[in-house]
């Protein structure tokens, strides 16, 4: 073996260590890490490290661009992971595809694009928005009102959803988009609208910082999330235990991985994960989808002996891996992964208590090309929503 076989295998990664996101971008880098030791634990990619490139992207689309462009420029390395919100992926998609280079992008997203130079490992519409949708219409009504921050995710997934509920017969009460760093009495003025139109839910596309002013404002207006619940497809585990469970009891979020789920994959990886970083950490989807990402980006470099990006981009679709949330598989025709929708009610303790679930993985269809809600909603029920 040449020096040069055995000196470590760079990997940028592009996270936010401030600014608004920064909370569940944090999650990503330790599931990055964690996974990354193991993986050099094991031995690494035949006798080579994997070498992180750590950045705080500080939560700006232009950051995350200037930060892949020096990567890239200083040969450094060309295969990269990161990213969460879409308008940060769309700032390095003309870079990675100018330079024919590969990230890994572990984050639910809005759907409608796929890129050759891109693997996704976070959920497409219809294996989050849809089987929402059919859940929330199904059990709680028709009237809905949403709300989101202002960037390209939650128009587009604010879009797909209203889709969903005017085919199904529903009302859109009002929609409203708040700036990402806007304040708490932004959220209370939303929250007396909210109060006004009594919707039968609310769904939020919230993101960042917002989270939290959204669920104090609605607690604060003594809301009741039985009667009027908040339905997300980002609120995870990780921000309600910033914000405090009290305040997130008892709302509503679709994944396909909750730190909740039983298998023996997750039970075994949560106690190494809460080992090396604490048992006060918590996992959540967006955490996931960055830890199995590194294992299978880790099996595609043995397999092809190198990081070229072209070669994993050859090899990593129609892999598969046991992954805490189940077996997943990187589609070979859109790069997608097949996830296994599920959707969970915070409890007391800060944890998702899962009250539906698909009884197998759900192909992605980013551009949402086919759907039925009643196939949606043909979930297995987990609890006392099955006598509903």
């Amino acid at each position: 073996m040449t020096q040069s076989n055995r000196d470590p295998i760079k990997v940028g990664v592009l996270f936010s260590a401030s600014g608004v996101t920064a909370p569940i971008e944090s999650s990503q880098q330790r599931a990055t890490i964690f996974a990354t030791e193991e993986i050099n634990a094991a031995g690494g990619i035949d006798g080579r490290e994997l070498q992180l490139i750590l950045c705080d992207t500080e939560s700006r689309p232009a950051r995350y661009a200037e930060l892949m462009n020096e990567m890239i420029a200083g040969a450094q390395t060309r295969v990269i992971v990161g990213c969460y919100m879409s308008s940060t992926r769309k700032a390095v998609l003309p870079i990675l595809e100018r330079h024919n280079a590969l990230l890994l992008y572990p984050t639910l997203y809005e759907g409608f694009e796929c890129s050759r130079n891109v693997i996704y490992t976070g959920a497409a519409p219809n294996q989050n928005s849809l089987p929402l949708a059919g859940y929330m219409l199904k059990h709680h009504g028709k009237r809905v009102f949403m709300v989101g921050s202002d960037y390209i995710y939650p128009y587009e997934a604010n879009r797909v959803m209203s889709d969903l509920i005017f085919e199904n017969g529903g009302e859109k009460l009002e929609e409203i988009y708040l700036p990402l760093n806007a304040d708490y009495p932004s959220y209370q003025e939303v929250v007396k609208k909210i109060v006004a139109a009594e919707p039968d839910f609310i769904y939020s596309t919230v993101v960042g910082m917002g989270m939290a002013h959204l669920y104090r404002a609605y607690a604060e207006a003594g809301l009741d999330p039985c009667k009027c619940p908040i339905a997300t497809l980002s609120t995870t585990e990780t921000e309600f235990t910033a914000m405090g469970a009290d305040l997130g009891e008892g709302h509503i979020t679709s994944a396909p991985y909750f730190q909740s789920v039983d298998t023996a994959v997750n039970r075994d990886v949560i106690t190494r994960f809460k080992r090396r970083f604490g048992d006060e950490v918590v996992t959540d989807m967006c955490w996931e989808a960055a830890y199995f990402q590194m294992h299978l980006l880790a099996d595609a470099m043995r397999r092809t002996g190198n990081a070229d990006p072209d070669a994993l981009l050859h090899t990593l679709p129609g892999m598969e891996l046991d992954a805490p949330q189940g077996r997943v598989r990187i589609d070979e025709q859109n790069h997608h992964t097949y996830l296994r929708p599920r959707i969970g009610r915070l409890n007391r303790h800060g944890q998702f208590d899962i009250i539906h679930e698909a009884p197998n993985w759900v192909r992605a269809d980013p551009f949402v090309i086919s759907y039925s809600l009643d196939e949606a909603d043909t979930t297995q029920a987990k609890t006392e929503e099955a006598s509903e």
